[in-house]
């Protein structure tokens, strides 16, 4: 699991569904959620995670996509196996990694360095807890 240090800095609910938005590093992130697991406000810090299979990735991003977080991050070591390939960002001072394809992986040309968006969707961000 990914872990990314976070500020609340807006909640929308409307009965049990509520849009989140934090800051991260200056970037910021979005999570819908049915109901939420922890009691938080604007301006609470939270550890936000994402599964590595649910963080994509896109090289020379240009346009608009519907992906609500979208996190600049660059390529500090690549795990090629036989079908799979861990990426591991670099995203401010956090590491994360992304598990994808191999074939995905060698048809971007990913190589250590690279500058790399991350995408996560909103419903596959949670709160994994509140910092005090």
């Amino acid at each position: 699991m990914n872990h990314i240090k976070a500020v609340v800095t807006k909640i929308e609910t409307i009965d049990y569904l509520s849009v989140v938005s934090f800051e991260a590093d200056n970037q910021p992130l979005r999570m819908m959620a049915l109901g939420l697991n922890v009691p938080i406000e604007v301006g609470s810090k939270v550890t936000l995670g994402a599964k590595a299979t649910n963080i994509a990735l896109a090289k020379n991003l240009s346009g608009m996509i519907s992906m609500s977080n979208q996190l600049n991050c660059v390529v500090e070591k690549l795990n090629k196996g036989s079908l799979l390939c861990s990426v591991k960002l670099s995203f401010n001072d956090s590491i994360l990694e992304s598990i994808t394809t191999l074939a995905s992986a060698l048809e971007m040309d990913i190589e250590v360095g690279d500058k790399i968006v991350a995408l996560i969707k909103a419903s596959e961000l949670s709160v994994l807890e509140l910092e005090s």
